[in-house]
């Protein structure tokens, strides 16, 4: 059964009547958010050692009965166990070994345990993938980063679990920066939440000065590399970004959005407006120490050429969640021919 972002959290919530549910994808923090949940759910608690164990996966290739014995082993007081197998991609031949049990397995389950399987971004067509949506008695759900819709749904409920709410600019300062990971968003909203040392508002110079300076960095290099053509920047600061565990698909978001404030303000400079007018329309406003910038590419990008880099960015998303190619060298691919472009419309 493949489940689908939209129906992961009811799933979550209340699961199927499954054996196995595989938690897989790019974003190792959301993996294990809902490994956690899923658990919870089950057994109630995270450490009951009479209802939850876990194991790495790699002990089933030495010892592959080890499955259906903790499938059938009961729990010392009853209720339903959680078995959980860590890393099962940790090598290529793990993650075939991994799907040929678990395939064997749903031929003739036995037990009452729930087991939950994680792997990283193996992609959609990895033979462990196929086995889980293939069986009536699992489900297989892909973690992939935030996309914006969520991630303010994930910002606001963090902050108003510790009575905090956000200003439209914070909103969406910590969008652009955050999402890249569902566990390291949530551990730098809590810092944020400690900041502030109460209830109240969060404001933009609140999340400036506490949310991750060395990332907004590094994202707003990349991003304005990419603007300016500068490709040498741009192949530094994305390899050190990747370096760091970074999301291709957050980075994806952030340049996208970037060029959707450019496109508004061609826009509105196509309407009769000054630039100047274009940029005091923009919501949130720019940050002084770019507005410079980003009005140098405001006149040196035709909107043609915006439209056609905006297209490169949604198909270097769409073909980074629906194809085997590795994220990381679509997204450079992308993010080096709207570079490209750039440098093009510097020289005109």
């Amino acid at each position: 059964m493949k489940i689908t972002g939209a129906r992961a959290d009811s799933f979550i919530a209340k699961p199927d009547a499954v054996k196995a549910v595989l938690l897989f994808g790019p974003d190792g923090g959301l993996v294990r958010e809902r490994m956690n949940a899923l658990t919870k759910t089950i057994a109630k608690s995270l450490d009951d050692p009479f209802r939850v164990a876990e194991f790495s996966a790699s002990i089933l290739r030495d010892d592959p009965g080890r499955l259906s014995d903790e499938a059938a082993s009961m729990s010392f007081g009853g209720g339903q166990r959680v078995v959980r197998w860590r890393d099962a991609d940790s090598d290529g031949r793990l993650e075939t070994t991994v799907a040929g049990l678990f395939e064997t397995f749903f031929e003739n389950p036995v037990g009452d345990a729930l087991m939950i399987v994680t792997a990283g971004d193996i992609g959609s067509r990895a033979k462990l993938v196929q086995v889980f949506e293939e069986s009536q008695h699992a489900a297989a759900i892909a973690c992939y980063a935030d996309d914006e819709q969520t991630l303010e749904r994930v910002i606001r409920d963090t902050l108003k679990a510790q009575g905090l709410s956000t200003t439209p600019d914070a909103l969406s300062w910590l969008t652009d920066r955050l999402g890249g990971d569902r566990e390291v968003s949530r551990r730098e909203l809590e810092k944020l939440a400690m900041y502030k040392g109460g209830a109240g508002t969060v404001t933009e110079e609140d999340a400036r000065a506490c949310i991750g300076d060395t990332a907004a960095l590094d994202l707003d290099d990349l991003v304005y590399a990419v603007g300016d053509g500068d490709h040498a920047t741009v192949q530094r600061v994305y390899g050190r970004m990747m370096s760091e565990g970074n999301s291709p698909i957050s980075i994806i978001t952030s340049v996208a959005r970037h060029f959707l404030r450019l496109h508004e303000t061609r826009g509105r400079m196509n309407e009769g407006k000054s630039l100047d007018g274009a940029l005091a329309s923009l919501r949130p406003p720019l940050f002084f120490k770019i507005k410079e910038r980003f009005k140098a590419q405001a006149n040196r990008w035709p909107e043609g050429h915006i439209v056609r880099a905006l297209d490169l960015l949604s198909e270097a998303e769409m073909q980074s969640k629906s194809t085997d190619m590795p994220a990381e060298a679509i997204t450079e691919r992308a993010l080096m021919q709207i570079a490209q472009a750039a440098a093009g419309n510097r020289r005109r």
